[in-house]
């Protein structure tokens, strides 16, 4: 059965335990962690242990399941110091997940803009860009291949994995049960029918269906801004049952909108789901 989550993130508080206290009162128990929710930066150069046992403490405590962890970089930054650090901050992540008690780290193909992570560049369709992800992807999968820890990769049209057939062959070309997919579908367009909708829906689910290990939950607008899940054009309804005819059991997790919206958007989805 498919259960509701929510980037951890998202609330703001003075504690983890608050920030978990939130989410349990908004009918929720597992999270998207960011290192952030302990005061870390999200890609820490240290992750101690006291740290990974307060994590899985407070966790333990509020019955909260870490489905993933965000380790976010970009994977073909034109600077390879700049690269190679986020690999080997990936890695100090990598290795706290077992303590965790998660085995999923969400990761950005990346792109050639230098400044913003999720800005698309003209390098990212080059064979260039594909060979720089791939040798960043093998370096980061021989940890997490030792540690039994999956990397989730989410197509991304700002990045160099742009669509659901890019996704597909990395896929093969890497050829690693520990490469997944996390699916959002907003990610895949900016504004388009509803055919459309359906039809994106359909090829990822065909290409990909085996592979995703988590759904992401947000919205686009008309105008193909994003916002929070129940407020623009997705078809949910059909997103869920896409997920439910997979055979998908894990999280949809909840993300990109604000505190003030979470309630609406879990009620939204919690709806569809029992309608299904």
């Amino acid at each position: 059965m498919i259960k509701l989550g929510i980037f951890a993130k998202t609330f703001r508080r003075n504690s983890f335990a608050d920030i978990l206290d939130a989410i349990v009162e908004n009918d929720m128990n597992c999270i998207q962690f960011n290192m952030s929710c302990i005061g870390l930066p999200a890609m820490p150069d240290v992750i101690t242990s006291l740290d990974t046992e307060h994590i899985s403490q407070v966790c333990e405590e509020k019955q909260i399941i870490i489905s993933a962890v965000s380790g976010t970089f970009n994977m073909i930054h034109p600077e390879v110091e700049i690269r190679n650090n986020g690999l080997q901050n990936l890695a100090i992540l990598i290795k706290a997940c077992p303590k965790i008690r998660t085995n999923l780290v969400s990761l950005c193909t990346g792109t050639g803009d230098p400044d913003d992570q999720w800005k698309p560049h003209p390098y990212n369709n080059t064979q260039a860009a594909w060979k720089d992800l791939v040798h960043s992807l093998e370096q980061a999968l021989q940890l997490a291949e030792q540690l039994d820890v999956n990397l989730g990769v989410e197509p991304e049209l700002a990045n160099v994995v742009n669509s659901v057939e890019k996704a597909r062959t990395l896929l093969d070309e890497m050829q690693s049960k520990h490469l997944k997919i996390i699916l959002d579908p907003v990610n895949l367009f900016e504004r388009v029918t509803l055919n459309q909708q359906h039809g994106l829906l359909d090829k990822a689910f065909d290409l990909l269906g085996n592979d995703i290990v988590m759904a992401h939950a947000k919205d686009r607008d008309a105008s193909g801004v994003f916002v929070a899940a129940g407020h623009g054009v997705l078809d949910f309804k059909y997103y869920l049952c896409c997920l439910i005819n997979n055979g998908f059991e894990s999280p949809v997790v909840l993300h990109g909108l604000e505190e003030s919206e979470v309630a609406t958007s879990h009620s939204f989805l919690k709806r569809i789901l029992e309608e299904i």
